[in-house]
């Protein structure tokens, strides 16, 4: 199965900055990946590479494609969500749907206006009209009515309450993904997502430190709530991080048999979130 997107050693500067340092990676088809890191970590440089809207070096291949030297013949096959908006506040709604329309052979008018239908925003409403929630369902509209094989999602319901944001990510998954088509998307509220992740890439400091399909970290990463007279044992079993939680210490085992460690407490799948802080708290203090 051919990769819709493959890297292999892809590095960008900013003068003195490695923002991607040599990093590979893998999206299948028909997938949810989440890009998590932490602020600066790269993800914004990596999902611009991914556009076709900067160079870089190494090898990237997005849909078959370079994505910088092939970027129109792409963009046919991509749909793409910025965490601010780009739509004109001049423009009205209505003009918004035309313009698409006018642009890209792959726009179903008549699916935009069903979606726009089942919300508050009027035709001739124009976008400084609009509340940041609305703009999102607005451009979520718009992609919703393409034919893409790839979307791409960057933090796109920063700032939004959270009815808007349940509202985005139940109808990107009801009325937009299939298993043709692939989602890549990027966001800080990893709790409200991870749900919907088949895999996750973690990225840090422009280096990819996890990279694996969700139903596979229950067989690499085991949680355990130490009993607290079994705490320097569990130690010498190498946790790779540790922490607090009432009272009581949390450790995050790699390659650890839950049945090696029951003995030493409780045992517990992490959660996405979970996971993510452990594994970039221990990459702070590595």
């Amino acid at each position: 199965m051919t990769p819709v997107i493959e890297a292999r050693g892809l590095s960008k500067n900013y003068g003195r900055t490695r923002a991607l340092d040599g990093v590979s990676f893998t999206v299948a088809p028909g997938r949810i990946v989440g890009l998590i890191g932490p602020n600066g970590a790269g993800k914004t440089t990596a999902l611009k590479a991914i556009l076709g809207l900067t160079s870089f070096e190494g090898e990237l291949r997005v849909l078959g494609r370079d994505p910088y030297r092939e970027r129109d013949e792409l963009m046919r096959d991509v749909c793409f969500i910025a965490d601010v908006a780009v739509l004109p506040r001049w423009i009205r709604v209505s003009q918004a749907l035309d313009y698409v329309a006018g642009v890209h052979p792959r726009f179903d008018r008549r699916r935009a206006e069903e979606f726009l239908a089942k919300t508050d925003i009027r035709m001739r409403s124009r976008v400084r009209e609009l509340s940041k929630g609305m703009v999102t369902q607005l451009h979520l509209a718009l992609i919703l009515a393409i034919d893409a094989r790839l979307l791409v999602l960057d933090e796109p319901t920063l700032g939004l309450d959270l009815l808007y944001r349940r509202q985005f990510y139940d109808t990107l998954v009801n009325d937009y993904f299939d298993k043709e088509r692939t989602i890549l998307l990027t966001t800080h509220q990893v709790e409200e997502i991870e749900n919907l992740l088949t895999d996750v890439i973690f990225i840090n400091h422009g280096h990819i430190t996890l990279e694996s399909p969700v139903e596979s970290l229950a067989e690499r990463y085991v949680q355990l709530i130490v009993n607290s007279d079994q705490v320097s044992r569990a130690r010498e079993l190498k946790p790779f991080y540790e922490r607090e939680v009432f009272g009581r210490t949390a450790m995050f085992f790699e390659g650890r048999t839950a049945h090696e460690l029951q003995p030493l407490g409780d045992i517990r799948t992490p959660s996405i979130a979970d996971l993510f802080v452990a594994k970039m708290q221990a990459h702070a203090t590595a």
